[in-house]
């Protein structure tokens, strides 16, 4: 059985050892597509946790039942499912956030970081460790999209969530809401992250 330490060591890991997308660099599509408000990321990145934590549980309780050789089709009939399931879910409760997010929320199908989760874990572990895996990675990709839609929010308009955060004298950076946008402020936060586990390396050793 799980310790409590490893269960945490799972879920932790998601949230900067392997965070998506700044570290294991999957899950870019909807990074860089729909990160250009922090309402656009939230959204994505909750869609993308149910989906997630949905289909590495479903996977995780029938492991045994499902031949090895049909295994991929059979995740993503699953993925197609709960992602069906959630792309109605925001079309019928959030129409206007189901409308900026576009054909973003239907291609999670595709999305790598779901199916290889559900492949490298789900797929070979128990429930409980599986449910904290992909919580952590959801969460964690969650608030990567989070970080990257704020940022881009307050450069390209000044406000966040509709507040003024810079005054009058800020300039917008038009193109942080544009796609070019998207790659510089993902490049940064990549580099960011790199530096700061570099600096952790060398205070280590």
């Amino acid at each position: 059985m799980a310790t409590h330490n490893s269960l945490g060591h799972e879920f932790k890991k998601g949230l900067w050892a392997d965070i998506h997308p700044f570290r294991v660099l999957l899950g870019l599509c909807p990074a860089l597509a729909v990160t250009n408000s922090f309402v656009n990321g939230l959204a994505m990145g909750l869609a993308a946790l149910f989906v997630m934590v949905s289909a590495n549980v479903i996977v995780s309780v029938f492991r045994k039942l499902i031949v090895s050789e049909v295994r991929i089709p059979a995740y993503v009939v699953i993925i197609s499912s709960l992602v069906t399931i959630t792309d109605l879910f925001l079309a019928a409760m959030f129409p206007a956030i189901s409308k900026a997010l576009g054909p973003y929320i239907p291609l999670i199908i595709v999305n790598c970081m779901i199916l290889g989760r559900v492949e490298a874990f789900a797929a070979k572990n128990p429930v409980l460790p599986t449910v904290m895996d992909s919580l952590g990675i959801g969460v964690g990709f969650t608030i990567s999209l989070c970080i990257m839609g704020g940022l881009r929010e307050v450069l390209g308009f000044g406000s966040i969530m509709g507040f003024q955060v810079l005054g009058s004298w800020f300039e917008p950076w038009i193109i942080m809401i544009l796609p070019a946008g998207a790659f510089l402020v993902l490049g940064g936060l990549i580099a960011l992250v790199n530096y700061i586990n570099d600096k952790k390396a060398a205070k280590a050793s």
